[in-house]
Protein backbone atom coordinates (compact mmCIF):
# COMPACT_ATOMS: atom_id res chain seq x y z
CA UNK A 1 0.00 0.00 0.00
CA UNK A 2 1.52 3.40 -0.95
CA UNK A 3 -0.17 6.83 0.59
CA UNK A 4 0.64 9.81 -1.32
CA UNK A 5 0.49 12.97 -0.02
CA UNK A 6 0.42 16.65 -1.09
CA UNK A 7 1.13 19.90 0.65
CA UNK A 8 0.29 23.70 -0.79
CA UNK A 9 0.40 26.55 0.87
CA UNK A 10 -0.91 29.76 -1.44
CA UNK A 11 -1.98 32.92 -1.33
CA UNK A 12 -5.32 34.28 -1.83
CA UNK A 13 -5.24 38.36 -3.15
CA UNK A 14 -7.94 40.46 -2.66
CA UNK A 15 -9.56 38.37 0.10
CA UNK A 16 -11.36 40.68 2.49
CA UNK A 17 -13.08 38.67 5.36
CA UNK A 18 -12.18 35.09 6.36
CA UNK A 19 -15.74 34.00 5.57
CA UNK A 20 -14.71 34.51 1.37
CA UNK A 21 -11.57 32.91 2.39
CA UNK A 22 -13.62 29.55 3.75
CA UNK A 23 -15.67 29.76 0.54
CA UNK A 24 -12.19 29.59 -1.96
CA UNK A 25 -10.17 26.83 0.02
CA UNK A 26 -13.73 24.58 0.51
CA UNK A 27 -14.05 25.04 -3.38
CA UNK A 28 -10.85 23.84 -4.27
CA UNK A 29 -10.72 21.30 -1.41
CA UNK A 30 -14.08 19.76 -2.50
CA UNK A 31 -12.83 19.81 -6.36
CA UNK A 32 -9.84 18.08 -5.37
CA UNK A 33 -11.86 15.10 -3.43
CA UNK A 34 -14.57 15.15 -6.42
CA UNK A 35 -12.35 14.72 -9.40
CA UNK A 36 -9.38 12.73 -8.01
CA UNK A 37 -11.31 10.81 -5.34
CA UNK A 38 -8.85 11.85 -2.75
CA UNK A 39 -8.85 13.13 0.75
CA UNK A 40 -8.46 16.91 1.08
CA UNK A 41 -8.57 19.49 3.46
CA UNK A 42 -7.19 22.85 5.27
CA UNK A 43 -4.51 21.91 7.64
CA UNK A 44 -2.92 25.03 8.51
CA UNK A 45 -2.88 28.80 8.64
CA UNK A 46 -6.16 28.93 9.42
CA UNK A 47 -6.04 32.34 11.55
CA UNK A 48 -4.29 34.32 8.45
CA UNK A 49 -6.91 36.27 6.11
CA UNK A 50 -4.41 35.71 2.87
CA UNK A 51 -2.92 32.50 3.61
CA UNK A 52 -3.78 29.20 3.62
CA UNK A 53 -2.30 25.34 3.27
CA UNK A 54 -4.29 22.93 2.00
CA UNK A 55 -3.22 19.12 2.75
CA UNK A 56 -3.94 15.59 0.55
CA UNK A 57 -3.92 12.15 0.25
CA UNK A 58 -4.42 9.58 -1.90
CA UNK A 59 -4.19 5.17 -1.23
CA UNK A 60 -2.97 3.20 -4.16
CA UNK A 61 -0.60 0.31 -5.16
CA UNK A 62 1.50 2.01 -7.21
CA UNK A 63 3.95 5.40 -5.95
CA UNK A 64 3.70 6.48 -9.52
CA UNK A 65 0.09 6.42 -10.20
CA UNK A 66 -0.67 8.38 -6.99
CA UNK A 67 2.34 10.81 -7.65
CA UNK A 68 0.77 11.61 -10.63
CA UNK A 69 -2.98 12.11 -9.52
CA UNK A 70 -1.85 14.44 -6.94
CA UNK A 71 0.42 16.35 -9.79
CA UNK A 72 -3.00 16.54 -11.77
CA UNK A 73 -5.07 17.80 -8.87
CA UNK A 74 -1.71 20.81 -8.62
CA UNK A 75 -2.20 21.96 -12.06
CA UNK A 76 -6.07 21.91 -11.55
CA UNK A 77 -5.56 24.35 -9.10
CA UNK A 78 -3.28 26.40 -10.73
CA UNK A 79 -5.23 26.71 -13.81
CA UNK A 80 -9.21 27.15 -11.89
CA UNK A 81 -8.06 29.02 -8.68
CA UNK A 82 -7.49 32.27 -7.94
CA UNK A 83 -4.75 32.39 -5.96
CA UNK A 84 -0.82 32.60 -6.03
CA UNK A 85 1.23 29.41 -5.41
CA UNK A 86 3.92 29.84 -2.68
CA UNK A 87 4.59 26.57 -2.34
CA UNK A 88 4.28 22.32 -3.16
CA UNK A 89 5.37 19.15 -2.07
CA UNK A 90 4.47 15.60 -2.97
CA UNK A 91 5.51 12.59 -1.13
CA UNK A 92 4.87 8.85 -1.20
CA UNK A 93 5.21 6.65 1.61
CA UNK A 94 4.90 3.02 1.26
CA UNK A 95 3.56 0.70 4.00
Amino acid sequence: MVVSMIQIIFEIPDVSSIKEKRRIIKSTADKMRSRFHMSAAEVDLQDSLSFAQIGGALVSNSKTFGETVLRKAFNMIEKETPVRIHDMKIYSEEF
